[in-house]
């Protein structure tokens, strides 16, 4: 490794670093992550900051690009998942196979129509413009996967338009790859001017089989990795490694039967390794920890390939070509909506959702970019503008894709984003679905730490047991959660069955907002739904032993936390005094008999100590005598 080699990978790994932290500033602006990455690497590069040097040998950082392209692929794979498809599979079959002929054959015909227009395709001969416009047609067919799942899992998007969205996206990201080898292929032909005969197709045909069987092979491989017993971060290193090992391959095989024989047979990297996330998602039993490796990897991955993608751009070539790239965006905007719609109808779909179809198809990320990049390796004369032209479309769609999705999703009513709390004021007023001995009792102990107490059922007719008000409902629907203004709560217990107790739950996520959300458990296996909405589970058997555990290792703070000392208690506070914002424990004056035991921020807790700071939202765990915790309260909240 000479020094020039050192010197830039070392310039690069600086401005990475810093794209990684600036970029979560971009993020807050709404838009991507991708987008922040791109625009660290242009400001850094060789025109604006020049924090590397204008003759740098950035093609010096080339396995970067194979690497992360390698990863990319085995993301894209490992997404498709055959489980989450089938509900809606030809629906699915039929805009993908609309979105795949009419983006690919709308948007090539359009770009070559208008190729003399295009600076650097006007003095380009019939062939090879022939073949730019269809390389250009397939990277269009190419959508974001990331993004996709991103959106969805932001809103918690669930529903038939949803499930077909992400169904049609991975899969065209899998096909587009196939799509992109056969086209690569033909343009290399075409502007080397070869012949395209028998012996072509049967070569192409040839390498197609090789990558899928290699693509097969290397998946059996990597689930074998899988079963080592060592750390996780150790199996991640090796399946990249893996990745640009395919990479690798397939350059020394071209190059050694090329010198050999005078043989040029291709094996497609980015096939192989889509191929091989395919297989370990769908047909080995290491699937959720390869998904595992790919989520905890890929910001990493993201970050070094946007990045050196945004330093290789020619920032000169890309401010001539904002106007052709709004045009070539409409282009595929208007292939896709005709895509869509023409596929949607023939599967039967709705109007309604024919109409919103395109809508999730607009964003592009990882693989329409990596694909670029390839054809800016294979074609030096003009790849560097042509991958700024496509480079200037992909951050356009990125702006614009993600809303547009959010906004389909919203008319089709299948959001279920959580809502905003409606508890305005400062009584503490909880609400106890299921009537039983234990909530009567659990309204009781509420009531004499001066809460506001209702217990709902569907038993009992409504009436006042031993001074707890009891309210009955036919149903548990939004509307009668609402008639007896459940949203103004600020606790909501409920202690029914695990079905009924997930209604509750999903409705208060949804619609009601409410801060506190606790439920009594009664099937182990349902765990994990009720911690995606964010609610607090008691799951009784576990319960009392983890009491009797605390009891016999610290009985004091225990019986201290559960009221059992008098004159104690404990409370959660939030921070909402302005002027307490900012202001370090340490000088804030409380009570002498007050013990900050917590400080919980954006549902996570801080290690508290002297100099932890508070800011406005953070809830405060407290504990000490009753009279203490009200000037506590007077203090911190407004």
């Amino acid at each position: 490794m000479n020094i020039e080699l050192l010197s830039v990978l070392f310039a690069f790994l600086i401005v990475a670093v810093a794209s990684a932290k600036i970029s979560t500033y971009i993020q807050k602006i709404h838009l991507p992550l991708i987008t922040g990455f791109l625009l660290v690497g242009i400001i850094s590069g060789s025109f604006v900051l020049k924090m590397i040097p204008e003759d740098a040998e950035l093609g010096n950082l080339n396995f970067i690009n194979d690497l992360s392209l390698a990863f990319i692929a085995f993301a894209a794979g490992s997404e498709l998942f055959l489980g989450d498809i089938r509900s809606r599979i030809k629906s699915i079959s039929w805009i993908t196979f609309g979105q795949i002929v009419l983006t690919f054959g709308i948007s090539s015909f359009v770009v070559y129509s208008i190729a003399d227009r295009i600076p650097f395709m006007e003095s380009m001969g019939h062939a090879t413009k022939l073949s730019v416009s269809l390389l250009m047609g397939t990277i269009f067919v190419a959508r974001s996967p990331s993004s996709a799942i991103a959106v969805i899992s932001e809103m918690r998007a669930k529903g038939p338009f949803t499930n077909t969205a992400l169904g049609v996206t991975v899969i065209k990201d899998v096909l587009v790859i196939i799509l992109f080898t056969i086209v690569f292929s033909i343009s290399k032909s075409l502007i080397h001017e070869s012949d395209i005969g028998f012996v072509f197709v049967i070569k192409l045909i040839f390498e197609l089989i090789i990558s899928f069987v290699l693509g097969y092979l290397l998946a059996l491989f990597i689930s074998y990795i899988l079963t080592f017993k060592y750390e996780q971060k150790y199996k991640s290193i090796l399946i990249v490694a893996i990745g640009y090992f395919v990479y690798l391959l397939s350059d020394l095989t071209h190059t050694f039967l090329l010198e050999s024989l005078n043989f040029e047979f291709f094996i497609e990297p980015l096939l192989v390794c889509i191929i091989a996330g395919f297989v370990v998602s769908n047909f080995t039993d290491k699937r959720l920890e390869f998904l595992d490796i790919v989520e905890k990897i890929s910001p990493y991955i993201y970050v070094l390939f946007f990045t050196l993608t945004g330093l290789s751009l020619s920032f000169d070539v890309l401010l001539t070509v904002w106007e052709l790239a709004i045009l070539l965006f409409f282009v595929r905007l208007i292939s896709i909506m005709i895509g869509a719609f023409v596929g949607g109808s023939i599967a039967g779909d709705s109007l309604k959702f024919n109409l919103l179809g395109w809508m999730p198809f607009v964003t592009q990320a990882g693989v329409g970019l990596g694909l670029a990049t390839i054809v800016a390796h294979e074609f030096p004369s003009w790849g560097d503008q042509f991958l700024t032209l496509v480079i200037a479309v992909i951050v356009i769609n990125q702006l614009v894709g993600p809303p547009l999705f959010k906004w389909a999703i919203n008319l089709v009513g299948e959001a279920h984003m959580k809502s905003k709390s409606q508890d305005g004021d400062e009584v503490r007023d909880a609400i106890i679905f299921g009537y039983e001995d234990q909530s009567v009792a659990l309204a009781k102990q509420l009531m004499k730490a001066n809460w506001k107490v209702k217990i709902i059922t569907r038993i009992i007719d409504t009436k006042i047991i031993d001074g707890v008000q009891i309210y009955n409902i036919n149903n548990l629907s939004k509307e009668d959660l609402i008639a007896l203004e459940c949203e103004k709560a600020h606790t909501i217990i409920s202690m029914l069955s695990d079905e009924d107790n997930y209604i509750i739950s999903e409705i208060a996520y949804e619609h009601l907002g409410t801060k506190n959300v606790i439920v009594r458990l009664n099937e182990r296996e349902n765990y994990d739904k009720f911690k995606e909405l964010g609610v607090n589970i008691v799951e009784p058997s576990s319960a009392m032993v983890n009491l009797l555990d605390h009891f016999a290792r610290s009985p004091g703070a225990t019986s201290i936390l559960l009221g059992m000392e008098d004159g104690q208690d404990t409370i959660d506070i939030e921070i909402t005094a302005e002027e307490i914002h900012g202001m370090a424990l340490r000088n804030i004056r409380f009570p002498s008999d007050v013990i900050i035991l917590s400080v919980h921020r954006k549902q996570g807790a801080l290690v508290c100590h002297g100099f932890t700071r508070l800011r406005l939202g953070d809830i405060v765990t407290v504990v000490g005598s009753v009279d203490s915790l009200e000037k506590v309260i007077v203090k911190l909240a407004e």
